[in-house]
């Protein structure tokens, strides 16, 4: 008895209070990160910058975020051209956004980029959105140009200047000796010489006669003018006088990128009055209707997936400096995947132009001018 009496005064051991711990939110820390590039640069006629990049915790989470919507707003492009509600040609993206984002970040929204027809996630880094460019590729009237232009390009007058050209484009790169690209050299000419001009192309079109006029005026003009070509994987060197192609502007600098590392194009970026050559490989072929297969086999694209992948390349940068969960990643992945539903949903929404803008900034208007159905018997539309 009295033992159970003194058992009854001896008070029962407590649990340990629960600790309620916070999760932790994606790092937004401003603090310095240096960084290494995965490969070095290779240069001509100038010192290759630094292999050490320094960014913060907050950039690395917006160049996985920007690159994660751009990827995403490509493939539910393919799935948009395959249901025929984007018609023509189209050229997707995926693959190459590291080249975007890695470019806007080495700019200021000031400066002016002068594109190709690549360019919807070009758009998009210079601060364009999603319902605008979806509603473009679809031929709507939200669109950034009204539904007026090509599903492969995406032409907005903009503060920031951007620029949607095709075939001329190619044909030459820095616009210096093109006349059908006065009016765009006028719109995108420095205000300042603080400021840059980015000339976009393709590396085939560094086999052109016309570069290299137009390349040599490049070392003379008192603009900072960047001439930035992508090699895309789609086309080889057979009959280059110079397979080196950042080495194709003769007395111009050079400097060879890898394409797939976002902080090594914002590094090489910084430079100015030099033609870069930015390493990506597409993972799409050259437009919606190549296949991407009979110059490079499958294994050759899953290969650089599961290697160089540019959004991969910052996840795992992110996981190895402890910014962000994978859980998180996700999350913040799954969230992108809604904004891109929503968007497309809204761009539905708009309606188609009018047929009288078929004739809008093409023909003079007072001259009577027509259009007839393939049989000439159907009048469509006819201008003002």
């Amino acid at each position: 008895m009295a033992a159970a009496a003194l058992l009854r005064r001896i008070p029962a051991a407590r649990a340990p209070p629960t600790v309620f711990v916070a999760a932790r939110s994606i790092s937004d820390s401003t603090a310095a990160l240096t960084i290494e590039t995965s490969v070095p640069f290779t240069s001509h006629l100038v010192d290759p910058p630094s292999r050490d990049v320094t960014t913060t915790p907050a950039e690395l989470v917006t160049f996985f975020r920007d690159m994660s919507l751009m990827r995403r707003m490509e493939i539910a492009a393919d799935s948009l051209y395959k249901a025929k509600l984007i018609r023509g040609f189209c050229h997707l993206y995926d693959g190459q956004e590291a080249v975007a984002v890695g470019m806007e970040a080495a700019i200021t929204r000031s400066d002016s980029i002068i594109t190709a027809y690549r360019d919807h996630c070009i758009y998009l880094a210079r601060g364009g959105d999603l319902v605008s460019a979806f509603s473009e590729l679809m031929g709507r009237e939200a669109g950034c140009s009204a539904g007026r232009a090509d599903p492969c390009i995406s032409i907005r007058r903009m503060p920031i200047s951007t620029a949607g050209t095709a075939s001329s484009a190619r044909r030459c790169p820095s616009d210096a000796a093109s006349p059908s690209l006065k009016s765009t050299r006028r719109r995108t000419r420095p205000r300042s010489r603080s400021m840059v001009t980015v000339r976009l192309t393709r590396d085939s079109s560094l086999r052109l006669s016309t570069f290299r006029p137009s390349g040599s005026c490049l070392p003379y003009w008192s603009a900072r003018t960047t001439i930035v070509s992508s090699w895309d994987g789609n086309s080889g060197v057979e009959g280059s006088e110079e397979p080196a192609y950042y080495k194709r502007g003769d007395y111009v600098p050079g400097l060879k990128v890898d394409g797939m590392d976002v902080l090594a194009v914002k590094q090489a970026c910084k430079l100015q009055k030099i033609m870069l050559l930015q390493m990506a490989q597409l993972y799409h072929g050259h437009s919606m209707s190549d296949p991407g297969s009979t110059y490079r086999t499958r294994d050759e694209i899953s290969g650089v997936r599961q290697e160089r992948d540019p959004i991969e390349r910052v996840r795992k940068l992110l996981l190895t400096h402890d910014l962000a969960t994978a859980a998180e990643l996700k999350d913040m992945e799954k969230e992108i995947r809604k904004q891109v539903d929503d968007a497309i949903a809204k761009a539905k929404e708009s309606s188609m132009p009018d047929t009288s803008e078929l004739f809008t900034n093409v023909y003079k208007k007072g001259f009577g001018v027509e259009s007839f159905g393939p049989d000439r018997k159907e009048l469509r539309a006819s201008l003002p």
